[in-house]
């Protein structure tokens, strides 16, 4: 019998304590805030009804005794990243034959070395006017093409050693002089009449004549007024790239004819300036054309085709698109990707 009466002792005991603890904290306005605890055992909740004092309303308060948990084990589990890796090339060498615009303005310097790490091909470089540069695709000297000579462009494809002609971007030619403007053209828009008072004029004429794309635009020109001036004394000639007979030209105070691009990544360091400019009539295109594989042995051709997708791809016609806003205050190129020429205006 007193084995029995012992626990129920101790358990009013408890309680009474219990209770009184919790009189005086609601007395003293103090919360109970449950505490759980990690133990061993099954959570269990008592909830006690303190005797109401006069002007003390009824709470009940929940107490909840500690909760035993057995602690989980940890396990560490590593994930590496998944990793893409681009194909090596067979054939990692290619060939580019390009104009000396594209290298003179700084943009072959920010497009190889993307394509270069994005494709692991390693890219040879030879600038050179755009006529000597097909002139190497129809020798099979060269894997892929980037050129801006329209009609040279399209015997090559007739020919069947260029296949796969692209149309890449644009920008324009302008002409170009000392600030004294001895021939009277600036401000005019048509190059023709242009070109026809500085011959009339025997103003000093500064030619690439190096059969280049910008060359072959001048010859155009000079063809619709029946003659080409060579050999007179106010025609010059230097057979170098567009940026060295920019400085040429200005030197020595004459006329030229550029591709606004060029002009304007060398337009701080030369006196010429701008004369004649007619953007929808001075139009000066840019395509990648592929070296028939079929026609000459040792073509690179997965590399040409690899150069040529990447040049149409948004990331890199973007890149085109915004080459020179920041270091010329203007782009030097608009992107064409999927356009076609008669939309330039172009042949």
């Amino acid at each position: 019998m007193k084995r029995l009466i012992a626990p129920v002792l101790r358990t009013l005991i408890v309680t009474a304590v219990l209770l009184s603890l919790i009189g005086s904290l609601l007395g003293c306005g103090t919360t109970v805030s449950p505490v759980t605890t990690i133990v061993t055992g099954p959570a269990t909740t008592v909830t006690v009804t303190p005797t109401q004092t006069a002007g003390v309303p009824a709470t009940t308060v929940t107490v909840t005794p500690t909760q035993t948990a057995v602690a989980p084990s940890i396990t560490t589990v590593t994930v590496s990243p998944t990793q893409t890796t681009t194909p090596k090339p067979v054939n990692p060498q290619l060939i580019l034959a390009t104009t000396t615009s594209t290298r003179d303005t700084g943009l072959l310097d920010v497009l190889i070395p993307m394509f270069q790490n994005q494709t692991g091909y390693q890219v040879k470089t030879v600038a050179v006017g755009s006529g000597a540069a097909i002139a190497m695709g129809q020798q099979g000297q060269a894997d892929v093409l980037l050129v801006h000579m329209p009609d040279s462009e399209l015997q090559l494809v007739q020919s069947g050693a260029g296949i796969n002609r692209v149309l890449i971007m644009h920008n324009d030619f302008v002409i170009v002089g000392p600030a004294s403007d001895p021939a009277g053209i600036k401000g005019m828009t048509d190059p023709v009449a242009a070109m026809k008072k500085i011959a009339m004029t025997q103003s000093l004429f500064v030619s690439r004549d190096d059969n280049s794309g910008t060359n072959g635009y001048e010859l155009s020109l000079w063809a619709q007024l029946g003659n080409t001036y060579k050999g007179q004394n106010w025609y010059i000639s230097t057979g170098q790239g567009m940026g060295a007979t920019l400085i040429i030209a200005s030197e020595k105070n004459g006329y030229t004819i550029s591709d606004r691009g060029t002009y304007a990544a060398f337009q701080k360091s030369i006196a010429s300036v701008l004369m004649v400019q007619n953007p929808a009539v001075m139009i000066n295109p840019y395509h990648v054309i592929q070296v028939n594989p079929a026609k000459f042995s040792g073509i690179n051709a997965a590399g040409a085709q690899a150069f040529s997708d990447f040049m149409v791809a948004p990331a890199t016609q973007a890149v085109i698109g915004s080459y020179g806003l920041v270091t010329y205050g203007q782009a030097l190129f608009i992107p064409d990707a999927g356009k076609t020429e008669a939309s330039l205006g172009s042949k």
